[in-house]
């Protein structure tokens, strides 16, 4: 008989436990809730799946659970719950990630049912439903991983980014996906490893890219001649000393303008290698290309990136964006990184927006481009198109900020 998953959660606060309880029950998952330590181990059974993890309580708090849970061998998802910063939510993330946990998420306090939603309609769900382990977990021979593009089983989802000013649809990022035949669909954090390890990034990048620059032509008559799609690439495939002209020709073979195309590069990623790959980069940007530093603020050596790469645009990191709400430290972090990108000419693209709140700040702080959640997720491109159809840009201008948090996703 086939055995039922179910939720875990452990937050002092019986009234927020109900809570989570009645938004699982809604998809048809069995969630338990705990308010002590010892309730908690008792209901940690094999069967449970995924555990909500609250880091501030008395007694036992958070880290000490999950170093209880380490102890125990856990193999559930774990989502940590907090009212403090992201950034000591993403110090809890580490630790239990080097303790061989597996943290899948987070949540902010005070938790709203939108954000619960977005927890349940994550891959965790399908692997609920469907009773099979977490995608982390899935061990794949090293066939299947070329089968993955002999198959044509990688997809490129698509995010808009927005104009912050105007509310137009300036473009959309490129992520890809592995459809897989058994598993359903599988996010690149899950895969990108095993790829790298295997030296199939750049087979990757060249099949990302020619599924974005094809389906250019798809989202161009819902948007306005300023429309760009940015691709994002891995170090290693900018040693490539061919790749300028191999991308000028494939632009060209689809008739998409090298200047209406960002290559976003990692920035924790180049200070290592820089010097192999400002050959690439300096040719790319000749051509046309935008370049992008992204994840701006979490790489090292930042300033001395900024003088010596010639990026077009700075992303600022979502970790930034997402704490701004509550911490003072890191709306002066965001506020600086549009300061910087612009006394450098560049564009700021903010990623991991989510509330109306975030987006006000980041208007007043003057950032040019707002990416996530707020807008929409990544979609497949046949749902991004009726997205861009129905998409009204007026309707994001007149979004209350009272309204965001209960708003379904534009």
């Amino acid at each position: 008989m086939e055995t039922k998953q179910s939720i875990l959660v452990i937050d002092d606060d019986p009234n927020l436990g109900e809570f989570i309880s009645a938004a699982a029950s809604g998809v048809g998952v069995q969630c338990v809730t705990t308010t002590t330590s010892a309730e908690f181990f008792e209901h940690l059974t094999p069967d449970i799946t995924l555990v909500l993890l609250d880091l501030i309580m008395p007694q036992v708090d958070g880290v000490q659970v999950l170093r209880q849970l380490a102890e125990r061998h856990c193999h559930a998802s774990l989502i940590l719950m907090s009212g403090l910063s992201s950034r000591v939510i993403q110090t809890a993330e580490q630790l239990a990630t080097s303790l061989g946990l597996l943290v899948v998420g987070h949540l902010q306090k005070p938790i709203t049912l939108l954000q619960l939603e977005e927890v349940f309609a994550t891959p965790i769900r399908a692997v609920l439903e469907r009773g099979s382990k977490p995608s982390h977990s899935i061990e794949l021979p090293d066939e299947a991983f070329t089968n993955l593009f002999i198959k044509e089983e990688d997809v490129n989802f698509y995010q808009p980014q927005i104009d912050i000013p105007s509310g137009e649809v300036m473009g959309v990022e490129a992520l890809v996906r592995w459809q897989h035949p058994e598993y359903g669909l599988i996010f690149p954090d899950v895969f990108l490893p095993r790829l790298e390890k295997l030296g199939l990034m750049d087979r990757l990048w060249w099949a990302v890219s020619r599924q974005a620059l094809a389906d250019v032509s798809r989202f161009e008559p819902y948007v306005g001649p300023r429309f760009r799609m940015s691709l994002n690439i891995s170090v290693h495939t900018l040693y490539d000393l061919t790749l300028p002209d191999r991308y000028a020709e494939l632009a060209r073979e689809y008739g998409v303008p090298l200047d209406s195309t960002t290559i976003e590069i990692i920035e924790g990623g180049l200070v290592k290698y820089l010097s192999n790959t400002l050959d690439v980069l300096a040719r790319l940007r000749m051509k046309g290309v935008e370049l992008s530093i992204d994840d701006f603020g979490t790489g090292y050596s930042m300033m001395q990136q900024l003088q010596t790469i010639p990026a077009t645009e700075l992303k600022i990191d979502k970790l930034f964006v997402q704490s701004s709400s509550d911490s003072e430290s890191d709306r002066i972090m965001v506020a600086k990184s549009v300061e910087i990108g612009h006394g450098l000419g560049m564009k700021v693209v903010a990623e991991g927006v989510e509330t109306r709140e975030q987006l006000e700040f980041l208007r007043r702080c003057g950032c040019d481009i707002a990416q996530g959640y707020l807008f929409s997720r990544p979609k497949p491109k046949a749902d991004l198109v009726v997205w861009l159809r129905d998409y009204d840009k007026r309707q994001f201008a007149s979004m209350s900020s009272t309204n965001v948090k209960q708003a379904t996703v534009i």
